[in-house]
């Protein structure tokens, strides 16, 4: 969710010349030369296009850009801009949008909600377009089939606000921010805080609906198993345009528990941090006990702040009677807890004041053009940090004073699912690692020593977590673990972030890419690349 200068010297690109000409053409005669070409396929005279179709001289182009932009490092002056912006209402707009830019030979950026981490579903080095799907958000709920219909342009706050007017005993695996766009949250796998009882939203897939590079739409049955495989964690954006996925329904109880509890250095953080390893992977399914640890000041004093979040699927006596037993070194008290319905726990966990007092409603609000400056990274811990390894982390997070960490369990449904089963390799171990670094100041100074802090922590971390390759989770997009120039090394650099992304699942994916796409029309800076022609 998260420019400066200095970081575009790491995102390189395309090789392959995008004009054969010595000048290329003026964006005004790109932008009519495409107008006519959408026109064209879709059978529409071009007076109906204008109002989806925004050149750069467009006086909506800078809000409809930045409208989706959600790191404002991605949102300054030098940020590369897109020649033109295309914002489809229909499938038949998707297609000629594809087929449009390859004719063009333009480079096709993939937006749905703009979280992209490092903005690269709207930035670009090259010459580009952008594809934005926000138009298209239907979310046509079936109770009585128990599944859903969910446009990739659609949030996440749409997804659980029209499941919840059809049903308050169904909700739906996925994340909890709720203005993530669903086609770039459900083809990177999608977790949320029932993951451990339901699995990854790619877990809960039914069907898919996908432009193909040639403008084709396709549905599972027509895309084929391999490529219906590769949306369904591999990332949309390598191997077409996602419409849709069709998602299982899941049931949850009237009451669920919600609770937060913190605790500092001198208050037992570190036994609690230390003790959550084997009990957050390990306990009862319906429980998912998120753990933030953030550096602090108290009465003025530097040390670490260590707060559990949790999700109960179940009754407040349940889980307090558990965790007595289970995980002492919480604390947990009946007043601590809060009982309400699913979606009032999805507006809790979204850190809204009085969730059921509110109107759901404010699921609907998308909060357009706004941001923070932001850096996050991935890891994943297969076995447990032994106590002296918390301390010394705390140390080191006091000393570097800004960035924190979210601790995700796995264990439960997770473990239960092949490691092939879909492109997300990850099933197997304990939990997972996001470093998290926020700010408010448009400063290239500043940016560069939070950049740093991220660095420096990672780097800290490696005695502690998975090797060869050392995992990283897609949708916690991070280019400092590789980028792509797409040139004659591609499927080398390719296979860099693609191994630590996918494990032994980057293979298939490559397979998949190269039959669907063989002249990689369809990149970005850590796309999927083709496998390497024959000399």
């Amino acid at each position: 969710m998260i420019a400066t200068q200095t970081f575009f010297s790491v995102l390189f690109f395309v090789s392959v010349p995008f004009f054969s000409s010595a000048a290329p053409p003026s964006s005004d005669s790109i932008y009519e030369s495409f107008v006519q070409c959408f026109s064209d396929k879709t059978k529409s005279p071009q007076t109906q296009i204008t109002d989806n179709v925004f050149s750069q001289t467009n006086p909506s182009f800078s809000s409809v850009l930045r409208a989706y932009i959600r790191n404002a490092r991605f949102n300054t002056s030098s940020t590369p801009k897109p020649t033109i912006i295309v914002t489809p209402r229909s499938d038949s707009h998707v297609s000629a949008a594809v087929t449009c830019s390859k004719t063009l030979n333009f480079l096709l950026k993939i937006r749905s909600g703009g979280h992209d981490y490092e903005g690269l579903s709207y930035i670009s080095d090259k010459p580009f377009f952008i594809l934005d799907m926000s138009n298209l958000r239907d979310v046509s709920v079936d109770i009585a089939d128990q599944s859903a219909w969910i446009s990739a342009g659609a949030t996440l706050g749409e997804v659980y606000y029209r499941i919840w007017e059809k049903s308050k005993v169904h909700g739906f695996p996925a994340g909890v921010c709720p203005t993530v766009g669903v086609g770039g949250h459900i083809s990177g796998g999608g977790y949320g805080n029932m993951l451990r009882k339901f699995g990854l939203s790619v877990d809960n897939l039914i069907d898919a609906k996908i432009v193909d590079v040639n403008g084709q739409i396709l549905d599972r049955k027509a895309m084929g198993e391999d490529l219906f495989w590769a949306i369904s964690g591999g990332g949309g954006a390598s191997f077409g345009v996602v419409l849709g996925y069709k998602v299982k329904l899941v049931p949850v109880p009237e009451t669920v528990t919600v609770f937060r509890v913190e605790k500092y250095m001198d208050s037992g953080a570190v036994d609690m941090v230390h003790k959550w390893q084997s009990v957050g992977p390990k306990t009862d399914r319906n429980l998912f006990l998120r753990m933030l640890i953030q550096p602090a000041t108290k009465k003025k004093v530097k040390t670490v702040r260590a707060t559990v979040v949790a999700l109960f699927l179940g009754r407040a006596d349940e889980v307090v009677a558990l965790l007595r037993k289970e995980f002492p070194e919480l604390g947990l008290k009946k007043e601590n807890c809060s009982e309400m319905s699913w979606l009032q726990s999805a507006l809790w966990w979204d850190n809204r004041v009085n969730p059921t007092q509110i109107d759901p409603k404010v699921f609907l609000d998308r909060n357009l053009d706004r941001a923070n400056f932001g850096k996050r990274k991935s890891d994943y811990v297969a076995s447990e940090i032994p106590r002296d390894g918390i301390e010394s982390l705390f140390k080191k997070m006091i000393e570097l004073g800004k960035i924190g960490l979210v601790f995700n369990p796995y264990g439960g449904k997770m473990a239960e699912v092949g490691v092939d089963a879909t492109p997300f390799p990850h099933r197997n171990k304990l939990f997972k690692i996001q470093y998290s670094v926020t700010w408010q100041e448009n400063s290239a100074e500043i940016e560069k020593g939070f950049l740093n802090q991220a660095n420096v922590l990672y780097s800290f971390m490696t005695g502690f977590v998975s090797k060869n390759p050392r995992n990283a989770y897609l949708n916690y997009r991070d280019v400092d673990i590789g980028v792509n120039n797409h040139g004659t090394n591609s499927y080398e650099e390719g296979d860099v972030y693609g191994r630590k992304y996918f494990g032994d699942n980057f293979d298939r994916l490559v397979k998949v890419k190269t039959a669907v796409d063989p002249d990689n029309f369809l990149m970005n800076e850590q796309s999927i690349p083709t496998l390497p022609s024959k000399a």
